[in-house]
């Protein structure tokens, strides 16, 4: 196993097998689209509700919007499509609709963007039983093409728009709402005036 694959796998919520899991089917769909840019982001969080439950709520499109905080809006269509607004980087957004590609029951939501999208994207979410006592483990797996290559990453980076650093905070508080029915919004106090 190569040092990067277990630097990623340690910056990952994710055991070892899991980080291992993600690339795999992160490159696969990657090659499947012919995407030479492609990036992948993966994170694995364990959630203390039913697998059921969970999801239920993420296969309701329009509750999405309810924990990730750059989506402004996700409109369904019809039962395999959706529509998505997200903020971009400079007050923008980008646009795209989303086509349901495969669906597992209580385990396995598969998407891909529809022809046109602003973003070329791709993903899947699993859910499986956690250990004993502990839940759900939910691993959500995205491979998009950004726009711009490099440039495109660099920018997003800049303005913590990069889609690997939302997926760790979007887990998050998708844990943090399924768990307790709320989100946490406390900010650091401001330091006081020096004077």
């Amino acid at each position: 196993m190569s040092e990067e694959t277990i630097a990623r796998a340690l910056e990952s919520d994710a055991p070892l097998a899991a980080a291992v899991h993600q690339r795999d089917v992160g490159h696969e769909i990657a090659e499947e689209r012919g995407w030479h840019e492609a990036a992948l982001v993966g994170r694995t969080v364990t959630i203390n509700r039913p697998r059921a439950e969970l999801y239920a709520f993420w296969r309701d499109s329009r509750n999405l919007s309810t924990f990730m905080e750059n989506v402004e809006s996700v409109t369904p269509g019809d039962d395999q499509r959706s529509h998505w607004v997200v903020k971009a980087p400079a007050g923008r957004t980008v646009e795209w609709d989303s086509v349901l590609t495969e669906e597992v029951e209580n385990e396995l939501l598969a998407w891909e963007s529809a022809p046109g999208a602003d973003i070329k994207n791709a993903g899947r979410i699993e859910f499986r039983d956690g250990p004993p006592g502990r839940g759900t483990e939910v691993t959500a797996t995205i491979v998009y093409e950004p726009p711009g290559g490099d440039l495109g990453k660099l920018i997003a980076k800049l303005f913590q728009k990069e889609p690997k650093i939302q997926a760790r905070r979007e887990l998050r508080r998708f844990k943090q709402l399924m768990e307790t029915g709320e989100i946490s919004t406390a900010k650091t106090p401001e330091a006081a005036p020096q004077g």
